[in-house]
């Protein structure tokens, strides 16, 4: 399966611990991420992952085009809601994309570890058809 991962700048120490966390799991898929996101999980795990670049710099869109091609089976964006960001009508178009191609989408820590879970139990797989 296909993961995407972005996390804004106050939530890219958790996305690191949980991707340390699920590091078995997360290794049996395809990784993307946005380019600093990608580089710090890679840091922490040794994990291979797809990096686009930065979100700030298009990572984002880049991965919403993706998201748009329905290339990505399941995303994981740990957002901070308290700190809007300048892009933030990038990061509300990978929301309306994941709701619009059925795509499913985690934005907080709790929604993620659900999302991992059904991973790895394979009830994902209905996106492989």
């Amino acid at each position: 399966m296909n993961v995407g991962l972005i996390a804004h700048d106050s939530k890219k120490k958790l996305m690191q611990n949980f991707c340390i966390a699920y590091k078995n799991v997360l290794a049996k898929n395809e990784l993307f991420a946005t380019g600093t996101t990608g580089r710090l999980i890679e840091e922490v795990t040794g994990l291979r992952i797809h990096k686009y670049l930065a979100g700030h710099l298009g990572g984002q869109q880049q991965m919403a085009a993706q998201i748009s091609n329905n290339e990505l089976d399941m995303v994981i964006f740990l957002r901070d809601p308290h700190h809007p960001n300048a892009h933030e009508p990038d990061v509300n178009d990978v929301v309306k994309l994941c709701d619009t191609y059925n795509i499913p989408m985690a934005t907080n820590i709790a929604t993620a570890e659900l999302l991992i879970m059904a991973l790895q139990n394979g009830d994902l797989e209905w996106r492989d058809s």
